[in-house]
């Protein structure tokens, strides 16, 4: 077979607007590979769901070992429903919003409030003056020492891992999803998506407990839900709160360098990367979000002078935790004691 033919390094794209036109030929789904994404993702979740119920019996540490472990599959089945809410997993809209909905159910996510918060994200990433809306929250040094002792520490808070990272993603997927929160007043298809995705959670947990009882809630469900949330919101985190990311005032903020650099690309190892579906190539993702995640690695393929932009490794990816303030003068990411190094010197 005759290697992919690659452009000559002088017709390579020079700007990251220059790269949406090259980035627009990988954008059209493949049924068949969606469908089978789709497969790969569902089945294994729902055999795992049954032997992890019936190893209960057994061992209830069994049972909660296999769920853990399912939550590769449901963090896996989220990404398919986030494809969905781009428009990029099928072909037809309808069908990818319907995918979505349902998968909303599994994943605790009500899909239409969902979708509206993220498409604010995709095109407010990284805009100083326009923060707020499904993003994490992230201050300027200027604006946090402005800020009251009492306003600081809920801020530090806030960042804190433990918050971030242990009680965050619960509080996120399990209370926070049951309302249309930031949407309240934007019309009532917010409501419904919220209401009838949580009708659907309950009718679900209903079945669960009526047939087993609340072992497979506390064993199964909870654990799968809270480890595939924390991995999530980490993978979201290390995607944009990085040192060298972008955030501009709006005078000053372009959305396509915004996206191209003030995203990663998060290299993983296969095995994460295919649980994770791909989202780790996030500059291209937010450069180009109707691409389907499953031909992110065709561009890179293709384009390997997009690999090395924004890179970082799951190695470097942990240094990120201590990052919590935009230093407007530096231009990147910098931790508390930094901005108090900064502020003192």
């Amino acid at each position: 077979m005759n290697a992919p033919t690659r452009a000559p390094a002088a017709t390579l794209p020079q700007t990251p607007r220059d790269w949406v036109q090259v980035l627009a030929r990988y954008r059209e789904p493949i049924l068949f590979r969606s469908v089978y994404e789709l497969a790969v993702s569902l089945v294994p979740f729902v055999a795992l769901w049954g032997l992890a119920w019936w190893s209960i019996a057994i061992s209830p540490w069994l049972a909660l070992g296999i769920s853990v472990l399912n939550a590769g599959f449901l963090l896996r089945l989220f990404l398919i429903q986030h494809d969905c809410g781009h428009g990029s997993f099928f072909a037809n809209r309808r069908v990818s919003d319907w995918v979505g909905r349902i998968l909303g159910t599994l994943t605790l996510t009500p899909y239409e409030v969902w979708r509206r918060a993220h498409s604010i994200h995709h095109s407010t990433a990284g805009n100083l003056d326009k923060r707020g809306v499904g993003d994490i929250t992230t201050l300027t040094v200027a604006e946090y020492n402005a800020l009251s002792p009492l306003a600081k520490l809920q801020y530090r808070a806030y960042r804190h891992p433990l918050v971030m990272f242990g009680i965050g993603p619960g509080y996120m997927f399990l209370l926070q999803n049951r309302l249309p929160v930031g949407f309240m007043r934007a019309g009532r298809k917010y409501w419904i998506s919220a209401m009838g995705t949580n009708l659907s959670i309950a009718a679900m947990l209903g079945l669960i407990v009526y047939f087993g009882g609340w072992a497979p809630v506390l064993l199964i469900f909870l654990p799968s839900v809270i480890v595939a949330s924390t991995i999530g919101i980490w993978l979201f985190y290390v995607q944009h709160q990085f040192e060298d990311t972008v955030w501009d005032n709006d005078s000053d903020w372009q959305l396509h360098d915004a996206a191209l650099h003030g995203s990663t690309h998060y290299d993983l190892p296969g095995v994460m990367r295919w649980f994770s579906a791909n989202i780790g190539i996030h500059h291209v993702h937010h450069l180009y979000s109707r691409i389907p995640f499953y031909r992110l690695t065709e561009v890179l393929r293709d384009h390997p002078t997009l690999a090395d932009i924004q890179r970082l490794t799951l190695r470097e990816s942990l240094g990120c935790v201590k990052l919590n303030l935009w230093d407007e003068a530096a231009k990147r990411m910098v931790s508390f004691a930094q901005a108090r190094s900064t502020a003192s010197a």
